[in-house]
């Protein structure tokens, strides 16, 4: 077992004690099954030496719709088409509704 210092705020070191007085059992006890409940919220990282590179991502597209450099002027437009569309098919419907 390893002897170690901390330093705690007031109100948690009073809350400690407060449980170790009620429930019969060291300070230390207490301690310890905190952190026994803690450290299980915290896995350990697992550091690489390999950069981070971006993966892939895989939209089941037959073309890359970003391969063209004006991909957001062509999304603008498409948009565009498609509103106009829209609302030409709710004239049609709203005039045979008359």
């Amino acid at each position: 077992m390893v002897k170690t210092q901390v330093q705690l705020p007031d109100h948690l070191y009073r809350e400690g004690k407060r449980i170790a007085a009620e429930y019969e059992m060291s300070f230390a006890d207490v301690v310890r099954r905190g952190l026994e409940r803690v450290i299980p919220s915290f896995p350990p990282r697992h550091p690489t030496d390999e950069p981070w590179v971006m993966p892939e991502l895989d939209l089941g597209l037959a073309r890359d719709p970003f391969a063209d450099p004006d991909w957001r002027a062509n999304l603008h437009a498409e948009t565009t088409i498609a509103a106009t569309r829209r609302r030409a098919g709710r004239r049609s419907k709203a005039g045979r509704a008359r």
